[in-house]
């Protein structure tokens, strides 16, 4: 039980990661306990026993050993006392659950938001516990009629969607926003860029308007759930794109 002084609950102070697993094994653990790792630096807590971390995970998937899953890390900054400040040698608090995640079919329609990201907040970088905006920018996307949000930053530029990363191609190149217009470091992400400059295509990490969407050849998302998935821009479905079909393949 999380109990009432706990500051995720009060605050939004910690971190998560979600992973796939896939028939109870879980996919780049490593990759996700070094990123929670990275973010306990930033946001100041104490690190994880990865051991434990995976015994927890483990535990979640109990009855999940077949088919597809999403586990979901929870890193809270543990208990506190009323306001802002941190108890002096806090004690985090780590729990792990599961649930079944089955493979998302089609392309997913996109919709811009009006909810900004705030590329000069540390947490835009983050994967901390304060995700209101991403719910509030989900939450329009689906009153639109939409699957999924487009959100941009405070500039006005393409940041990337409530829950993962953008890409689009242009004239053959792989365009994806900037870490610093408020990116979360995106695992799949990653992948994509390594992936795709091994296939020969031009990659580049940009600052972007709305409207690069509108002349692109192909738009797709990412992150560890959906893997490569391609998506319907105004009306426009670009699936079946070369390029974004390779990199589904491989990623």
């Amino acid at each position: 039980m999380i109990p009432l002084d706990d500051r995720g609950l009060l605050l939004g102070d910690g971190l998560f990661e979600t992973l796939l697993a896939v028939d109870g094994a879980m996919a780049r653990l490593d990759d996700h306990l070094d990123r929670l790792t990275a973010g306990c630096a930033v946001l100041g807590l104490p690190t994880p026993d990865r051991t434990e971390a995976r015994r927890r995970c483990d535990a979640a998937l109990v009855g999940l050993e077949s088919g597809r899953a999403a586990v979901r890390l929870t890193l809270t900054a543990g208990s506190g006392g009323r306001g802002l400040d941190r108890p002096a040698g806090p004690v985090p608090r780590l729990v792990a659950t599961a649930a079944s995640a089955t493979v998302p079919a089609g392309s997913v329609r996109l919709v811009a938001a009006t909810v900004r990201r705030n590329e000069g907040s540390p947490a835009a970088r983050l994967k901390t516990l304060a995700y209101v905006d991403n719910v509030l920018a989900r939450a329009q996307a689906r009153a639109a009629g939409a699957d999924e949000a487009v959100m941009l930053n405070n500039r006005g530029e393409l940041a990337c969607a409530a829950a993962a990363n953008l890409f689009w191609v242009a004239d053959g190149r792989l365009f994806t926003p900037a870490l610093d217009c408020g990116v979360l470091a995106g695992l799949t992400r990653a992948r994509v860029l390594v992936a795709a400059r091994a296939l020969g295509a031009a990659v580049e990490e940009t600052a972007a308007p709305l409207d690069a969407l509108d002349a692109a050849e192909a738009v797709f998302l990412t992150n560890s759930l959906i893997g490569v998935r391609p998506a319907a821009w105004a009306g426009r479905d670009t699936a079946g794109h070369a390029l974004v079909a390779r990199l589904a393949a491989v990623v």
